[in-house]
């Protein structure tokens, strides 16, 4: 106990600990990787193996691939959201998530466009 102080060592701790959202993002990123690989290798092998991308992006794979980028960049928020929780330590944190949130989903959003534009118009 510190000296001159009389609040035990759990008095001096509430309101300290975690913000009971820990496991909720370490599931979600476990999922999204999860979900990342067959994606990935899917993509991949589709990459590899046709000749012509836009044939390639049929409705199937049109599905796959809008999973695809809502997977990784999802991924990507999470785990940048972390590396900022963990390393920065001024009061910019929180616009640093939100633009990194914003960031990450925007991406999505773009990719997810491109990818209808180039089923639907090709």
């Amino acid at each position: 106990m510190e000296r001159g102080s009389f609040r035990s060592p759990l008095a001096r701790a509430i309101g300290l600990g975690s913000a009971k959202k820990g496991v909720q993002h370490w599931l979600a990123e476990r999922l999204s990787v999860v979900a990342l690989v067959p994606l990935s290798l899917w993509f991949v092998a589709s990459i590899i193996s046709h000749a012509a991308f836009i044939r390639w992006l049929m409705p199937l794979a049109t599905s796959f691939m809008i999973l695809l980028l809502l997977a990784l960049f999802h991924h990507s928020a999470l785990g940048l959201q972390m590396a900022i929780e963990n390393y920065v330590h001024s009061n910019a944190k929180f616009a640093a998530v939100i633009a990194v949130r914003l960031g990450c989903y925007g991406f999505a959003v773009a990719g997810i466009v491109a990818t209808l534009r180039i089923a639907f118009d090709g």
